[in-house]
Parts: structure tokens; C-alpha cells; sequence
């Protein structure tokens, strides 16, 4: 395959703003009017921690603890938009900005470097995950982040409730041509699957691994045509819909990568490290419009794929998307 990119933060210090990360951009320039959201900044937060090397991690990884620190309500629900001056301006909730919350926050709490940075986001974890969503998707993102608090605290109780309460709201998994629990795919699809695989992994129940390595499998073939990635688009997908779809977002090859790397790092399997660098190569142009999904000048991602064009659009999550993928991509390459 074609040598991966390199990983560069530099986008997403240009994205940096007082408070954190804004959401959007025209182009490389952020949007400062359309102010922060607590989704992105988690993310960045995630994906600081694990990889706290690179260039002014530091400084995302800091900013973005106290913006999702912030979101947390006394409650334990969580906040997910600021204006540009810094002002919350929603109700704090369990949407999927609080699942989000406690998978950034559970992994710096697990990864950081930094111990006091670990230890304020293990207090602002604790605080939320006394709560539970009914969503699978967001209960699927805050059991990510249980899974990084109990590799480090097996005894965390909020920790071990979400990886329970996760596996029991996926709910089972047909053994038709349906292999979903959903009657449509949505978005970040194969979070739901990576959760299983992740929550089975520790709490040592292999039925929920195979549970979680079936739907990946499964959800896998369907995004794979004519030997690239052609992911659910932005609207969903159901048992009817034939692809390929538009438009195609970032955030689902990553979801597929991030998953695809657990199912690895489970089985060893060969496989799940060819769909990690698949992902790596629909962003690089092996895509369904033939076309680069990044900015090698600015070091960002483009907002969305459709059929015969790009939206240029260098935004948080898709950048965020773009950088965790070739991540995955190239530690898989480095562990050979």
C-alpha cells in the first residue's frame, strides 16, 4: 500500500480556541460563530492521552480535560455546546455528549502521563457514570471509556455497571441476513460492536466477544465494495438500501478502524489489521469517488465524501477521525 501519512496535531491547534476545540471550519479557518461542542473536545481528549507525543499534546490534552470537566453537572449529566465566548447555551443531559464524556474522560484517566491530569479526570468519570443512558450508541461510548477505568481500577464500581448495562442494552443479534440490533444502521456504527468486544474482553465473557466479532463482521462486508471501504452514509442504512451511499463521513471509517483494531488486539486475526489499513486507504483516495479524503498541507480531514466531490471543509470530528485512523493504521504497521 501507499506509505501512510504522518501524524500531525497541527490542524488541531489551529482549530484551538480559548475555551477549546471549535466545531467547524470553512475550509482550514475555524468557524468561531458556531462555537465548542463537548463531542469533539472528548474526542480530542481520547485521543491526546493515547498518544501524548506529538506536537502540543500537551496543550490539547489540558484544554480539553477542563472543557469536559465543565460539561459534567453536579447530576452527573453532561453539557455539550458553548458560544465562542465561552458560555454553555444547553441543558446538560445523557445524550450521546455524555457517553462521549466519560470514553474521553475514562481514557485519560487510564493513559495520561500526567498524574494529576489522571487523577481529575477519574473524578469527573466517577460523577457521570453513576448515571445510564437508554441510547445503545451512547451507552456504547461511555462503556469505552469503563473499559480504560477498569484496566486500571477493577474495582470501579460505575466502571463495571456501564460494561453491564452496555452489553444488556445492545440486546441480541439475529442469526438472519440482518446480523444487527437495530432495525437500521445509524452512525458510528461499529462502536456498538467495538463495546462488546471491549466489555466481553474485560469482564471475561466470551459470548459477548463473539457477539461483538459477528456484528463487526458482518457490518465490515457490508461496507466493503469492490475492495474498499463504501461506509453507511449520513442518513443510515437499512435491509433494503443498496450502496454505495452519500454522503459518506469520516467518523464512521474511524469507528470502523477503532473497532477493528480491538478486534485484533482480541483474536490476532489477520483480518481486522487488513480493515484498519483499509480505513487508512479511504482516506488516502481508495474511496468510492476515488478521491483523498485529507489535506496533506494542513494536516486535516475533509468534512464528508459524496459522489463525485469532496466538501473541503477541514472541521473538528473529521480531522479527529483523519488522525485517529492513521494511527491505528500505523501502530498496527509498527507491531509487525
Amino acid at each position: 500500500m501507499n506509505s501512510l501519512p504522518p501524524l500531525s496535531y497541527r490542524h488541531l491547534v489551529r482549530l484551538q480556541g480559548p475555551h477549546g476545540l471549535f466545531e467547524h471550519a470553512e475550509g482550514t479557518v475555524p468557524r468561531q460563530e458556531h462555537g465548542y461542542c463537548t463531542d469533539d473536545n472528548a474526542r480530542l481528549l481520547a485521543l491526546t492521552s493515547r498518544r501524548p507525543d506529538l506536537d502540543d499534546a500537551d496543550e490539547l490534552s489540558r484544554v480539553a480535560l477542563q472543557f469536559v470537566v465543565a460539561a459534567i453537572a453536579p447530576d452527573g449529566r453532561c453539557a455539550n455546546r458553548r458560544d465562542s465566548s465561552g458560555a454553555w447555551i444547553d441543558t446538560p443531559t445523557t445524550d450521546d455528549c455524555w457517553g462521549r464524556a466519560l470514553y474521553g474522560l475514562g481514557t485519560c484517566a487510564a493513559r495520561h502521563p500526567d498524574a494529576t491530569m489522571r487523577a481529575t479526570a477519574l473524578a469527573a468519570f466517577s460523577t457521570a457514570s453513576e448515571l445510564s443512558a437508554r441510547s445503545p450508541r451512547t451507552m456504547a461510548f461511555a462503556a469505552l471509556g469503563a473499559v480504560e477505568v477498569a484496566q486500571v481500577d477493577d474495582r470501579h464500581i460505575g466502571a463495571q455497571r456501564l460494561m453491564r448495562q452496555t452489553v444488556s442494552t445492545i440486546g441480541p443479534v439475529s442469526n438472519g441476513a440482518w446480523q444487527w440490533p437495530e432495525p437500521r444502521l445509524a452512525y458510528a456504527n461499529a462502536t456498538l460492536a467495538e463495546a462488546l468486544i471491549a466489555a466481553g474482553t474485560a469482564t471475561q465473557s466470551t459470548w459477548d466477544v463473539d457477539r461483538g466479532l459477528r456484528m463487526l463482521g458482518w457490518l465490515l462486508d457490508r461496507d466493503t465494495r469492490d475492495g474498499h471501504l463504501s461506509v453507511t452514509p449520513a442518513g443510515g442504512a437499512g435491509p433494503d438500501d443498496r450502496g454505495p451511499g452519500f454522503d459518506q463521513q469520516p467518523i464512521e471509517v474511524a469507528a470502523l478502524a477503532d473497532a477493528c483494531t480491538r478486534a485484533h488486539a482480541a483474536t490476532g486475526d489477520a483480518r481486522w489489521a487488513d480493515a484498519v489499513q483499509m480505513a487508512a486507504r479511504w482516506f488516502m483516495g481508495d474511496n468510492d469517488a476515488a478521491t483523498m479524503m485529507y489535506d496533506p498541507q494542513s494536516g486535516g480531514g475533509f468534512d464528508g465524501l459524496h459522489a463525485d466531490s469532496v466538501n473541503l471543509n477541514q472541521g473538528a470530528e473529521s480531522t479527529i477521525a483523519f488522525i485517529t485512523t492513521i494511527e491505528r493504521a500505523l501502530a498496527l504497521v509498527h507491531a509487525e
